[in-house]
């Protein structure tokens, strides 16, 4: 019988799900559900502040905003986006595009989560 605490025993599967899949828009997308702004404590993806992701090679771009422009959160917010694609395989550069154009709203949340939210 094997023992699935042993690493050495091949029935023991060590490697996380992301480790065989390529590098795209859709892994980095789910990585970034991860995110959570502190002040909602909701992910950034729902809430809408993702925009745009490109994936080229290793290269990871993100077109994304804030809730507004002096968002007290906003260097975590980005600093835990950048933390969390640099932990995808394959990643080798990340560059993050704060934009305001269109401006954040609250119509921008996904509908799901504005119905749980009430709005």
């Amino acid at each position: 019988m094997s023992d699935p605490t042993r690493p050495d025993d091949p029935t023991t599967d060590t490697t996380s799900p992301s480790d065989s899949q390529p590098l795209t828009p859709d892994r980095v997308k789910l990585a970034l559900r991860k995110v959570k702004d502190p002040e909602l404590n909701l992910n950034i993806v729902d809430l809408g502040l993702v925009y745009d992701i490109t994936v080229d090679g290793g290269d990871v771009q993100v077109d994304m905003t804030l809730t507004s422009p002096g968002c007290p959160a906003g260097p975590q917010i980005m600093g835990d986006i950048e933390r969390a694609i640099k932990a995808l395989d394959g990643v080798t550069n990340v560059k993050l595009n704060l934009v305001w154009e269109p401006f954040w709203s609250p119509d921008k949340i996904e509908p799901r989560v504005r119905a749980y939210m009430g709005l």
